[in-house]
């Protein structure tokens, strides 16, 4: 057992045992503070807007409409490389609320209920505990099976009207600030004349965009629909910004500006195509001002508190950054993060790490690592590509542009990456000469040792983060009926070098090896091992049959990956048959994955199976069945 998995084993064993012991204790060292009086600690707000990417004046866009947080950069130091830990909110937040990352907890689904150990209560709660005024405003979304008790015990006040404002005289204050008007639903999905009557309706002439002058990016197609909604994407930053002018205008009111160090950050990238989900620096770069007041500047001691600061910073480092601003003299060991202000304070990292796995019904995992040049990202599933359907997004008028410039078979290169049916398993991107992310050089050589040396760093960070992902999402809930799976993962019975050995299959056609791990007693080997077949361009004969026999496996997720294998390379009734009869399964994980399945192989001869879970499915409530919906509804729409 390695070091990194002592650690965490101890952690886990000592907060399940004596839950109540974290008030003042981790690992048995206490936790305190430097300063002697609770007025001695700095107020800390966080500002966090849904779904936007740089486009921001103070970040260059000379489009974008945003003169509060531009004034704010003015007074800030700007982040030029900070980095959310997946395209998506619900796994990033996991990642904020705890300092480690979601993949690590279990939590990297999106949607997940999976459990998570007792003492991974949320960073607040320690703040709390120490005398901080703890506040919510709203969105708690921390994707584990954990969220109302971290909500409990992380916040005083977790609601609409949550601020600064209940706390106790000269009680220090932790604010989040969650900010809606730039998300997805607003930039994009929303009917028009509604997002114009809650979004736009708040902007001046002058502060609306002209489509015709928006900056189009040369992945998209240049059509009438396509600058809309870019240029609709840009008032809804721009109606944000109002909000974020309203949230210090009431902190100035209230006499608290020079009194609170503010951070303000976006989640992940815009709700636009290729932006959110991707784990292309569209998707993962983001904005990052930290405002020091003047009595709080000693704690930027390695980087600038005005101005530019390029230090390598995710979402990972947040939480324990706060916890050293508010004086904690250690930080819990499960947190992975590295404070980068106050006492705290740690070397710069040399890369950073970001995931993307199944989003909503949209199936995926793929895993990213980011110095300050390059990005490399592995592609676990290349046989699926950047431009999945999917039933929330396709809800966007604007997708249907996108979905005809790839059947008219005429769309650019750059067009391509993002439209194509399939990825390579390798990306390499130099983000210095191609910041847009467009030229790929995995397969340069050039840029051979490059690619080696970024492909080991992700090795590595995967096998000694305990990277859950590697377990499919099916048996990890399997795992989950006995204990937590980030407690699981300490036993013998998890093998993540084996596993990811498997998974690094994908995308070559080393049939020998792939035959050899079908027969393997670990469940997530044979999984990896069929989706290395799925992922073939072709399979010998025998190597068809062998995935037959594989129908009735022990395990759910590698049966229903046996079939989907046999359905892509052959097409026949029988692996057809072999998908539908899960739909039956009282586990809706179990269901989604099958529906999710027949779905992409959009074979009219399962709309009856397809159209009957839908039936049964319709009134059914929770989030699984939500998505079991999006996808027996996208199979149907086509099939219309």
């Amino acid at each position: 057992m390695s070091y990194s998995k002592s650690v965490l084993s101890l952690f886990l064993l000592f907060v399940l045992a004596v839950p109540g012991l974290l008030e003042c204790q981790v690992l048995g060292q206490v936790i305190t503070t430097s300063a002697t009086g609770r007025d001695k600690h700095p107020n800390i707000l966080w500002i966090t807007a849904e779904d936007m990417s740089r486009t921001l004046g103070c970040y260059g866009d000379s489009f974008a409409v945003t003169p509060n947080i531009d004034q704010l950069a003015l007074e800030s130091a700007r982040y030029t490389h900070a980095f959310a830990t997946s395209p998506v909110c619900s796994p990033s937040r996991a990642c904020l609320i705890n300092g480690c990352m979601a993949p690590l907890q279990g939590a990297h689904a999106m949607r997940s209920l999976i459990p998570i150990p007792a003492g991974l209560d949320g960073f607040p709660t320690l703040l709390r505990k120490a005398g901080y005024y703890t506040t919510n405003n709203v969105k708690t979304d921390y994707n584990s099976g954990a969220e109302s008790r971290i909500t409990e015990n992380a916040w005083d006040e977790c609601s609409e009207q949550a601020d600064w404002r209940g706390r106790k005289k000269g009680q220090p204050f932790f604010a989040v600030m969650n900010l809606m008007e730039s998300h997805q639903s607003r930039s994009m999905v929303w009917p028009y004349e509604q997002f114009q009557k809650e979004v736009q309706s708040y902007l001046s002439g002058s502060e609306i965009h002209d489509p015709s002058l928006v900056p189009l990016p040369p992945y998209y197609p240049d059509t009438a629909l396509v600058r809309k909604t870019l240029a609709r994407y840009y008032d809804c930053v721009t109606r944000m910004d109002q909000r974020v002018g309203e949230i210090l205008g009431r902190l100035k009111a209230d006499g608290l500006y020079d009194e609170t160090i503010i951070f303000f950050y976006s989640d992940h990238g815009s709700g636009m195509p290729r932006h959110k989900r991707a784990l292309l620096d569209s998707g993962m770069r983001v904005p990052l001002l930290i405002r020091l007041p003047e009595k709080y500047q000693a704690m930027a001691r390695t980087v600038a508190d005005r101005g530019e600061v390029d230090r390598l910073v995710n979402f990972e480092d947040f939480g324990p950054t706060v916890l050293s601003l508010a004086g904690f003299s250690a930080l819990p060991d499960h947190m992975t993060g590295r404070p980068f202000l106050g006492p705290l304070d740690t070397p710069a990292r040399k890369y950073v790490f970001g995931h993307r796995d199944r989003v909503d019904e949209i199936m995926d995992m793929a895993r990213s690592v980011r110095s300050r040049r390059y990005l490399y990202i592995r592609n676990y599933m290349p046989h699926l590509g950047y431009n999945q359907q999917g039933a929330w997004i396709d809800q966007a008028e604007v997708r249907a542009d996108f979905y005809q410039l790839a059947r008219s078979g005429k769309p650019t290169p750059a067009q391509a990456q993002y439209l194509s049916s399939t990825r390579p398993p390798e990306e390499l991107y130099d983000c210095l000469q191609d910041p847009l992310n467009l030229k790929n050089l995995a397969y340069s050589l050039e840029h051979e040792t490059t690619v080696a040396q970024m492909r080991e760093q992700l090795h590595r960070h995967m096998i000694e983060s305990g990277d859950l992902g590697l377990v499919p999402e099916i048996e990890l809930w399997r795992k989950a009926e006995t204990m937590p799976p980030m407690q699981w993962k300490m036993t013998d019975g998890f093998q993540p070098e084996k596993i990811l050995a498997t998974a690094e299959l994908v995308g070559n056609d080393d049939h020998v090896t792939i035959a050899k791990r079908l027969a393997d007693r670990d469940p997530a080997i044979r999984y990896w091992a069929v989706v290395a077949c799925t992922a073939a361009d072709q399979l010998p004969e025998k190597m068809v049959k062998r995935l037959r026999a594989m129908f009735g496996d022990a395990s759910e997720s590698v049966a229903i990956e046996a079939a989907n294998a046999v359905a892509k390379h052959t097409g026949d009734v029988e692996s057809l048959q072999a998908l539908a009869r899960w739909f039956d399964n009282s586990d809706q994980t179990v269901v989604l994955h099958a529906a999710r399945a027949v779905e992409l192989i959009a074979d009219p001869r399962s709309r009856e199976a397809m159209l009957k879970l839908s039936k049964r499915y319709e009134d059914e409530p929770g989030d699984l069945a939500w998505f079991i919906r999006f996808s027996t509804d996208g199979y149907l729409h086509r099939q219309n």
